[in-house]
């Protein structure tokens, strides 16, 4: 679409809820994030329901984002509002040392962030003890990746039932059913990471009661 065509109903989305006017540094930083999403123009306007014209727009300073607009974009990007107007949070260190990994527990399940916050990806390392929430089946978007240190692992996926050994790993669509349960009785020891963006501490509670995957559920 052109620049000279009528702007659709969706790409007028930054005058609801009250432009932002005084932000310089959004445009140069929208398009620097998209790029370093790995989304082009075309693809990252489609996720969030605008034309490629007018995100071409926001990103050159023709137009200016409404703040649900800036939240809408930073999910998209992987990132933070703070981070979309150029503040770098003093969180976001590349390295997390051991003692910094405060353990969290609740439903039996032990987790520990292994990675920065506000990142497009969560990391954690996780202790699953054996008979704890095996019979709960989840489905949320987003992408699961796990690598199984110590004891054995029992995933299902759908239909299917997988029994993991130490070095053994697993990729694959939170959109499919999936179970996870320690099948020794010393538990199991695993490397987490997701994609479900920007989740609240609680949401990343992997022993936790199950929610809709429209309430945030990390598992």
């Amino acid at each position: 679409m052109s620049d000279a065509e009528p702007e659709p109903v969706d790409a007028r989305a930054d005058k609801v809820g009250g432009a932002v006017d005084d932000l310089p540094a959004v445009a140069p930083q929208l398009r620097e994030l998209r790029r370093r999403a790995a989304l082009t123009l075309e693809a990252a306007a489609r996720t969030v329901g605008l034309s490629p014209a007018h995100l071409s727009r926001l990103e050159t300073g023709q137009r200016q984002p409404s703040l649900p607009m800036l939240l809408a974009l930073a999910r998209t990007y992987g990132t933070t509002v703070s981070e979309l107007l150029g503040e770098t949070p003093a969180d976001r260190d590349a390295i997390v040392r051991a003692p910094d990994m405060e353990p969290t527990r609740a439903g039996g399940w032990t987790y520990w962030q292994a990675g920065a916050q506000a990142r497009g990806m969560q990391a954690l390392r996780v202790h699953v003890p054996h008979g704890a929430q095996g019979d709960i089946v989840r489905v949320h978007p987003g992408e699961e990746w796990l690598y199984v240190l110590r004891g054995r692992l029992r995933l299902t996926l759908g239909d299917a039932v997988h029994t993991l050994e130490p070095g053994d790993s697993a990729h694959f669509d939170s959109l499919t059913p999936h179970r996870i349960a320690a099948a020794d009785h010393l538990g199991t020891d695993l490397l987490f990471v997701h994609t479900l963006l920007q989740s609240p501490a609680t949401a990343l509670c992997l022993g936790g009661a199950p929610h809709s995957p429209t309430t945030g559920d990390s598992r």
